[in-house]
């Protein structure tokens, strides 16, 4: 932790940052056409950190309109991909050159431990946004087979102007996920940043004008879902919508395509994971260890958060006592404070929500082991590390996605049954795997229903590698690797007879 600051230094970060609080349009903050605004709160404190501007529909529509002018202008779409890849790289240098003041605000707004935006966030997003930008000029588009009196030539077109829809959880890196291929490929975007996280956004489009994004490229809309996010997906001059949220949400802008002009739909939704402990799994302490960071990271609200711990009996009591041991670990306090490793839950929503939670399980018959209470630090919005056992497949808090810093153990009678349990869900994003046999590995990671699947570890794999899920944890296209250009790109087959000139 020698690269973090100290918690006094982080807190005098806080008071001098000038927070960015308008939208940003065509190339420079302005004021919103709704003239309405709402709070941006600090739930580790209570306290209203500033007034955001509240965009609307009137927004929306202006922002399409100068999004869909840089796009028909050429300014960024033709440019040769080198120079395109130049301006990222330019935007990746003044990220870095700007992490900790952007770490500090990704903490202050969203209650994440400033350690997890240090040391996680931002050097993900620095990396995000550099791995595509060096990705424009290394792709290639194919020759289809043909006899010699034609040419089939296979090319990727940008789309046009593209939607980006951003959840709280991870504001820079969500937000990287989808900015980076969509300006690599030449689209215009517009990004509409969760209301509970909005500056981190705002001011990254803001350094992405100083990098050489032209005007009108990058757009920043905050606001309400039904205000903002709705007027995007009905708009018929948008030609897709990227969405990472809940799986409710993400039904709306299914909707919302099917009722305007089809754009394409991209989702990356929610998430109830299994961690599958296999009868011969060993190095127990090392399964504890990934098993409560993959629950607990970033307050368990993570869509990929192993909420579901699934172990076979022979092993459930040793695991059990390392798994609540290593939960003593998980410090919550201030997320200034280096030292904490959980902070505040986003919202007095959310907060409500999990406690909700909490309760049901204990009155369905889940036996509470660990946790299971508010946490009192003045007016912020803590809860405990909680730990449910005895829990069976037909309980709520076994099925349904909770985020919050919430795991059930479920205990099976063999690997075949773990298997078909983890299974047992509407979702299909991530699940880990732990076994001592290299075919149990292969055998049983085929069959997991998942996106991801991660053995002998937790992880949602790098940026070379694609992310997204099955069943309702979504469809549409992938993040990450090469595979997420192909969401914000059309295919197009040109077609040429050269049997002979038309004269």
């Amino acid at each position: 932790m020698s690269s973090l600051l100290s918690k006094n230094e982080y807190i005098d970060i806080a008071a001098k940052i000038q927070f960015p609080t308008d939208p940003f349009i065509n190339g420079k903050f302005q004021k919103s056409k709704a003239g309405r605004v709402m709070e941006s709160i600090n739930p580790s404190t209570g306290s209203v950190i500033t007034n955001i501007s509240a965009c609307d529909d009137s927004d929306v529509n202006y922002a399409v309109k100068v999004s869909r002018d840089a796009f028909n202008s050429g300014e960024w779409v033709n440019k040769h991909p080198s120079e395109r890849k130049a301006v990222l790289l330019k935007l990746a240098q003044l990220i870095e050159e700007n992490k900790t003041e952007l770490a500090v605000l990704e903490s202050l707004e969203s209650g994440k431990p400033i350690s997890e935006c240090e040391l996680t966030d931002l050097p993900e997003t620095i990396v995000t946004i550099q791995w595509h930008a060096e990705a424009i000029d290394k792709m290639y588009d194919q020759i289809s087979p043909a006899n010699a009196d034609a040419v089939g030539l296979i090319t990727r077109e940008p789309l046009g102007v593209v939607g980006c829809v951003l959840p709280w959880n991870f504001p820079l890196m969500m937000l990287a996920w989808k900015i980076a291929p969509a300006l690599a490929g030449g689209n215009s975007v517009i990004v509409k940043p969760a209301e509970q996280t909005s500056m981190t956004a705002l001011r990254v489009a803001e350094l992405a004008t100083e990098a050489g994004i032209p005007p009108g490229v990058l757009n920043v809309l905050p606001g309400e879902g039904p205000d903002v996010g709705e007027p995007m997906g009905r708009h018929l001059d948008i030609d897709a919508i990227s969405f990472t949220g809940s799986t409710e949400v993400g039904r709306l802008f299914l909707e919302f395509s099917g009722q305007s002009n089809l754009k394409k739909i991209i989702l990356e939704c929610g998430g109830k994971n299994p961690a599958v402990v296999l009868s011969d799994a060993n190095n127990l302490d090392g399964v504890a260890e990934h098993v409560v960071f993959a629950a607990l990271w970033n307050m368990g609200q993570n869509c990929t958060a192993n909420s579901r711990l699934i172990v076979h009996k022979s092993l459930k009591d040793k695991l059990l006592e390392k798994v609540r041991e290593k939960m003593k670990d998980w410090h919550t306090g201030d997320p200034l404070d280096p030292d904490n490793q959980l902070g505040a839950i986003i919202s007095k929503e959310q907060y409500d929500k999990i406690l909700s939670y909490i309760e049901v399980a204990k009155s369905e018959g889940a036996e509470l082991v660990e946790g299971g209470n508010a946490i009192n630090l003045g007016e912020g919005l803590f809860i405990e590390p909680t730990l449910f056992t005895g829990v069976s497949a037909e309980m709520i808090i076994a099925k349904e996605e909770v985020f919050g810093p919430i795991f059930v153990m479920m205990t099976v009678d063999s690997d075949e049954e773990a298997i078909n349990l983890a299974n047992d869900t509407c979702y299909g994003l991530q699940a880990s795997l732990f076994t001592s046999s290299v075919t149990k590995a292969h055998k049983y990671g085929r069959a997991l229903q998942a996106g991801t699947v991660s053995v002998n570890c937790y992880g949602e794999g790098d940026i070379s590698t694609p992310f997204g899920g099955y069943k309702l944890s979504g469809f549409g296209g992938r993040d990450n690797s090469l595979m997420a250009h192909d969401q914000y790109t059309e295919t197009k087959t040109l077609w040429i007879d050269i049997s002979e000139d038309i004269e």
